[in-house]
């Protein structure tokens, strides 16, 4: 169990979920807190991690940073995906260990589960047939990370916990056009067409100054800039084109209660060898070292898109190109032993949504 004086490394704590769980904790009276920026410390340097652990000696590690993108970037770089979580996860838990540090949570994903796994998908389908060929590379990399924890779990009595979160969205997301998850990558597509179709260009380009796409100009040529966004991204002044069917199901957590239900578990869960126990009774939770954690429900990708349009104002055409692949069909989790043990998402998928548009406007 974690006390308030304990120092807590969050490795990755400027990201989507670390940032989440840096909030949660200071807002919980952990103030011990300690993060470095990827240019101050680069996780995948082995010597630099290692005099980190020597110069801050934290009594806790909450292992968020990692290489992540959807299904456009894992398809063309998964040798990138690979290698570098491995090499972070190597570095990071390898020296969590020599340090003696007390506690080790580690967030992995659900993408660890087939392909054609039963839904919702129990923790227990691991393993159990095929992955999904467009992320295996990054699910191979997140299965070797929460094993590499169960195993020093087993061998040397450590203190190290996995999650999977289903997909995440919420403040400090990546909304890059090519390497981001789909649903900021969809707010971002409908939020330029809308702009587009409004002729609301300073918007245009006060967006592409904020977060610039490689090859086109803010401050360029107003009729390149479209020109671009139409045959790169498919974004136009009347439609947009997302990959796919639009038939796929999809589960979405609300960054702030992944940070709750981390910290929850931090609180209240602790590793005994192969299991899971309560941290207060000692009570067996499950064998497994990891648990699921997200909503229990889900939304086609079609539905999804037609609720960020609702929240966006966007009123032109959405299309799908049924050339480019859906993914996973399917990907519910089965958050059973979390709801179990008494924690429960708070933000439904439209309030978030809309949280996230104003967060992305501001």
């Amino acid at each position: 169990m974690i006390n308030k004086q304990d120092k807590i490394y969050v490795a990755g704590h400027r990201g989507l979920v670390g940032s989440a769980i840096w909030r949660g904790l200071e807002a919980k009276g952990y103030s011990n807190l300690v993060g470095r920026s990827h240019a101050e410390l680069d996780l995948m340097n082995p010597v630099g991690v290692q005099h980190f652990f020597d110069a801050e000696q934290p009594d806790c590690v909450v292992l968020a940073a990692a290489h992540v993108g959807g299904i456009m970037a894992n398809s063309t770089r998964p040798a990138d995906f690979i290698f570098k979580n491995l090499q972070i996860q190597q570095n990071v838990i390898g020296e969590a260990y020599r340090h003696g540090v007390k506690k080790l949570f580690f967030l992995g994903s659900t993408c660890i589960y087939p392909r054609l796994a039963p839904q919702p998908m129990p923790e227990e389908c691991l393993l159990t047939s095929a992955l999904e060929p467009t992320n295996e590379p990054y699910a191979i990399a997140k299965i070797a990370g929460m094993k590499m924890c169960h195993a020093f779990n087993r061998q040397y009595g450590t203190n190290y916990i996995a999650v999977m979160p289903t997909n995440l969205y919420g403040p400090n997301d990546n909304f890059d056009l090519v390497g981001s998850h789909v649903l900021p990558a969809m707010l971002r597509k409908i939020h330029l067409a809308k702009c587009l179709m409004d002729r609301n260009y300073d918007t245009v380009r006060a967006d592409l100054r904020c977060r610039p796409v490689d090859g086109i100009d803010a401050d360029g040529d107003m009729e390149n800039i479209k020109k671009q966004l139409n045959e790169r991204f498919a974004i136009s002044d009347s439609s947009i084109t997302l990959w796919g069917t639009g038939t796929p199901l999809r589960e979405f957590l609300w960054s702030e209660d992944m940070a709750d239900a981390c910290i929850f578990m931090l609180e209240n869960v602790d590793a005994q060898g192969a299991d899971l126990v309560s941290a207060r009774s000692g009570m067996r939770i499950n064998d497994t070292n990891y648990v699921n954690v997200g909503t229990g429900l889900e939304h086609s990708i079609a539905q999804l898109a037609e609720m960020v349009a609702d929240v966006v104002g966007y009123r032109g055409d959405i299309l799908f190109d049924a050339s480019k692949p859906d993914g996973t069909p399917r990907k519910l989790t089965d958050p059973s032993r979390l709801h179990a043990m008494g924690w429960h998402h708070q933000v439904e998928l439209q309030d978030g949504v809309r949280r996230l548009y104003r967060w992305y406007l501001d």
